[in-house]
């Protein structure tokens, strides 16, 4: 059975799309922790991080990097946090969390509902920091 995130790969699903390659895509998470929540995913279905192939992970964490850096240029953060749980979804993700403090990335903490134009903006904003 397809995990959420190859439905929303294969664009059977919409997401707010940061960036994307032959590989990976970036997009916000529509449950954030906080404002500009990004998750980064590979286009190919794996469940587990580490056995995604050496290579392709080298790839994913450089993509990765390189969205991160269009969040920073997009939220009022001290620095991005980086968090691979990989229990709520069988498919290898990692979360890119703008942090002001260490609660920011709290999983524990309740998520926003923000509104699809919100959602909108915050993506608009970071596709043109990227």
């Amino acid at each position: 059975m397809s995990s959420i995130f190859t439905k929303i790969i294969n664009g059977e699903i919409p997401c707010y799309e940061i960036a994307s390659t032959d590989k990976f895509l970036a997009f916000l998470d529509v449950f954030p922790l906080v404002h500009g929540h990004v998750l980064v995913i590979p286009k190919k279905e794996i469940d587990y991080i580490f056995d995604i192939d050496d290579t392709d992970l080298a790839e994913m964490i450089l993509f990765a990097k390189k969205v991160s850096k269009a969040i920073k240029k997009s939220v009022v953060c001290k620095r991005i946090g980086v968090a691979v749980i990989g229990l709520e979804v069988p498919h290898a993700h990692i979360h890119l969390v703008p942090m002001n403090t260490v609660n920011d990335i709290n999983f524990t903490m309740p998520k926003l509902k923000p509104t699809q134009e919100e959602l909108k903006m915050m993506a608009e904003k970071i596709r043109a920091n990227f």
